[in-house]
């Protein structure tokens, strides 16, 4: 059972700033690729940023140098730092991770997510 379990997410006025983070737990073996999605109301899920176990990050363009994703290996933990936030930011933000897990299998495992909602 691997579980990925989101926090940090709630309501920041534009000009503040939050970190999201996301932890794996469970029964795994290694963890590859982590990365954040967020879906807004009535949008699709849209990938905002990825960072490899090595630690190569790659962002969506409109994000880049206001989002900054981040890892600790050794606590299986992935950050996603939001400064400057815009209105347009709200939305579920989504952790997800290839995972190998006890199975040896590796499989994209998603958390609940976690509500960000920017606003004055």
């Amino acid at each position: 059972q691997v579980q990925l379990v989101e926090s940090g997410g709630g309501l920041v006025q534009p000009g503040g700033s939050l970190r999201l983070s996301c932890v794996a737990s469970g029964s795994f073996v290694s963890i590859y690729n982590m990365a954040w999605y967020r879906q807004a109301p009535g949008k699709q899920r849209d990938l905002v940023a990825r960072i490899t176990r090595g630690g190569v990050t790659n962002y969506k363009d409109s994000v880049k140098g206001r989002f900054t994703i981040s890892r600790d290996n050794a606590k299986n933990t992935v950050y996603l730092q939001m400064d400057t936030p815009e209105p347009g930011y709200t939305a579920v933000y989504y952790c997800n991770a290839d995972i190998r897990n006890s199975e040896y299998r590796i499989i994209g495992y998603w958390g609940q997510g976690t509500q960000v909602t920017v606003s004055s």
